[in-house]
């Protein structure tokens, strides 16, 4: 995969002096570089669906809100009590279904160079006397190792979750943008997951991202260094015959990879806000992703029918569960009905799955 690569760094002033900012800018020597005020980088944007080009420009600047946050899940379905951490914005893998088109309006890729300020305010968090283990992911808002040859974000990140008692981090990903995860003392503290698709869709929708065997081959190696391993099949895309290229994808992924060393598999069909329709039609008008039946959900989102849900949960999780018994697999944002009606059980509140998740952190399987 090629190695994102900006045309042009903008560095807003405040931001200019920080220790990442200055590391950033020297493995970028021979790019044009632009200071700006300190209000001016977040202000220019293109809009939701403005679309990167070939050489997107890099936004290095200070995060002013929170960098710790409760995933935002939907009121309406299970949620598994996750937190995320905002360490950068935005994404030039361009997928056709991603959500970020729909809500952010910066055309940059951005960097929140004020580490300090993020782990002084995660030291706040998990220094507290409350009793709770944190699961921690950096994918809600990027990639989280989409930026990491110019980063070096974990290399400061893993390092740190590596000496918490009471919290998890999960880096998430589409990449082999691995490197720098090797030789890193991550204590088990650190799970690398790879969203997965068919091929079909890795190559439809997916087109600048890893392939499938990259990601799995990526995998491979982390396992290799000890590394707890995630995989998340979000969003699973339905069309006919879908059956026959999903099924391989998990045949090689346990061929890869020691149930041993799996957390979890995730699940979640392909699911909108309506006003991201339009914008993938006017991006990507040869995608087929909408010319499906959908309905709209309790959360406002529109999804596949119910029993298309089911049938397709269902069919993964046999051939999940046919490979490894113990691997543990959980819907992401659906109701006790779904789960029941295609897993044969459900969590009894958001509590219990997340204690499910937690337990399924530390285990190692035979």
């Amino acid at each position: 995969m090629k190695r994102f690569h900006p045309g042009r760094i903008i560095v807003e002033e405040a931001a200019a002096h920080l220790p990442l900012t200055q590391t950033i800018i020297g493995r970028l020597t021979g790019v044009p570089l632009d200071y700006v005020s300190d209000d001016a980088g977040g202000s220019s944007g293109m809009g939701p669906g403005g679309e990167f080009g070939d050489e997107p420009s890099l936004l290095l600047c200070r995060n002013r809100g929170r960098f710790f946050e409760p995933c935002p899940c939907t009121k309406h379905y299970l949620g598994c009590g996750y937190t995320i951490l905002n360490f950068a914005a935005n994404c030039h893998l361009n997928c056709t279904y991603c959500i970020l088109q729909a809500y952010l309006n910066n055309p940059h890729m951005v960097v929140y160079t004020n580490s300090g300020e993020m782990f002084r305010e995660l030291d706040d968090v998990f220094n507290h006397p409350v009793k709770k283990l944190y699961r921690v992911g950096t994918g809600e808002y990027t990639d989280s190792l989409i930026l990491d040859h110019l980063t070096s974000f974990t290399g400061l990140v893993v390092p740190y979750f590596r000496n918490r008692k009471n919290a998890y981090l999960e880096l998430k990903t589409k990449t082999d943008n691995i490197d720098n995860l090797e030789g890193l003392d991550h204590g088990g503290k650190t799970i690398v997951s790879w969203s997965l698709n068919a091929e079909p869709v890795v190559r439809g929708e997916e087109r600048h991202a890893c392939s499938l065997e990259e990601r799995i081959n990526a995998a491979r190696r982390c396992q290799g260094w000890g590394y707890a391993i995630g995989f998340h099949f979000d969003p699973l895309i339905y069309y006919p015959g879908w059956e026959r290229d999903y099924r391989p994808v998990i045949e090689k992924v346990f061929q890869a990879i020691d149930p041993a060393s799996l957390c979890w598999i995730s699940l979640g069909c392909f699911r909108f806000m309506p006003k991201l329709k339009p914008i993938i039609m006017k991006r990507y008008p040869e995608s087929r992703i909408l010319y499906q039946e959908f309905i709209r959900g309790h959360d406002g989102k529109m999804r596949y029918f119910q029993p298309i849900r089911i049938e397709m949960y269902r069919k993964m999780a046999e051939w999940i569960r046919g490979a490894s018994r113990k691997t543990f697999i959980y819907l992401c944002m659906e109701s006790k009905e779904v789960w029941e009606r295609s897993l044969g059980c459900a969590p009894l509140s958001n509590q219990d799955l997340s204690s499910r998740l937690d337990a399924a952190c530390s285990v190692r399987r035979d």
